[in-house]
């Protein structure tokens, strides 16, 4: 290719989330080539990422690196890296649970795993987190099912399912599944205290009343993203808490070099309000609780994955912001989350702070196999 070199890799939609998917064989070994690579396969620092195959989007600007695993326990190891759109940044702090769903899929396709039908059972090991995730994936004719009737909101049409349960993922990133040892913690911030709580579950997560930050708890990704005071104020609670649970040294330490984690959520009761994407209203009585999660300082347009499994863990943990504003939580173990575009259902089960089960169906698709071209420096 003259003066480029072809880089191996796949392109898929995982969840509500779409990634590039690469061999971890087909990237160099040395971090800071390493990094340098990925940044030009995927356009960055540029906000159109526009000489590169991401999307400008928080949520198209995500890599999985797969390869074989040298653990008895694991079929494949994965990495998530999620790569900034302003800086020269590869953040690898945590998970996405959303290019979790891919995983399975894509080792089953690329022979990484032996396929057995009619599911194929997948043990990742997740190297960000050195937890363990399990896939179950539908497989045909040696291949993973893509068609089916699972419908996930914030994707159209329907696919094949994907069960990912997250329950070994407690404590991912700092070891605890309350981090701070309480289910709430009384927060100082430049607009007084903020009651928040802290939950560790595939990703740390922050959980606060959307009251406490003056909103309703149902607005769109625009209203959100355009309110520039919440936003830096939520990055204020966000960075304090960061710092606060040891995945940096300070708040702004935290900006600089973990934006990505701990995710934040603002939740309140059931209510009705209108899908951002068609108009639908989504009812009270279909949800357990709404809630509206921030990713890389702009609110996620749907929910990740990983914070779908630590929410549905963190309802269950009685006295968390999240258990109390479920009535009848004890009841409920199928837990319906009220996203800006439309309704997750996790099925979480927690003694304690032992999690027990934390699992989410997904669907994924292989939308692109091929190369990507890259200047060759050298």
């Amino acid at each position: 290719m003259g003066d480029q070199k072809r880089i191996p890799l796949v392109i898929m939609r995982g969840g509500t989330s779409k990634g590039i998917y690469i061999k971890e064989n087909d990237l160099p070994e040395n971090p800071k080539e390493r990094d340098d690579l990925i940044l030009r396969i995927f356009g960055s620092p540029d906000v159109r990422q526009i000489d590169g195959l991401a999307g400008a989007d928080p949520l198209t600007s995500k890599l999985a690196i797969i390869g074989p695993s040298s653990r008895p326990d694991a079929d494949v190891e994965y990495t998530f890296a999620q790569v900034s759109i302003h800086e020269r940044l590869v953040d690898y702090n945590g998970n996405c649970g959303n290019i979790s769903s891919g995983v399975g899929p894509f080792a089953i396709d690329e022979s990484l795993v032996r396929a057995v039908e009619p599911v194929t059972r997948v043990r990742i090991h997740n190297k960000n987190t050195d937890k363990m995730l399990y896939a179950e994936v539908q497989v045909r004719d040696g291949k993973a099912r893509v068609k089916g009737d699972c419908a996930i909101a914030g994707v159209p049409g329907t696919g094949s399912p994907i069960l990912m349960d997250f329950a070994s993922t407690a404590g991912a990133a700092t070891g605890s599944v309350l981090p701070t040892g309480n289910v709430v913690d009384v927060l100082e911030t430049s607009k007084g205290p903020v009651e928040v709580s802290i939950v560790d579950v595939a990703n740390p997560c922050v959980f606060i009343r959307a009251r406490d930050v003056n909103i309703r708890g149902t607005e769109t990704p625009a209203e959100i993203d355009g309110n520039a005071d919440l936003l830096e104020y939520l990055e204020e609670i966000r960075s304090k808490c960061c710092a606060k649970i040891g995945m940096a040294s300070s708040p702004e330490d935290a900006t600089r070099n973990s934006p990505a984690f701990p995710m934040v959520a603002m939740v309140s009761e059931a209510a009705d309000y209108v899908n951002f994407t068609n108009g639908d209203i989504i009812h009270k009585e279909d949800v357990d609780f709404v809630s509206r999660l921030m990713f890389m300082q702009v609110l996620h347009k749907t929910y990740a994955g990983t914070a779908t499994a630590c929410t549905g863990a963190a309802a269950k943990i009685r006295g968390t912001i999240v258990n109390q504003v479920i009535p009848h939580i004890d009841e409920i173990e199928t837990i319906r989350i009220g996203h800006p575009a439309g309704v997750i259902p996790v099925v979480a089960a927690v003694e304690g702070t032992e999690v027990k089960k934390a699992a989410l169906v997904r669907t994924a698709r292989r939308l692109m196999e091929g190369y990507a071209l890259v200047p060759d420096e050298t």
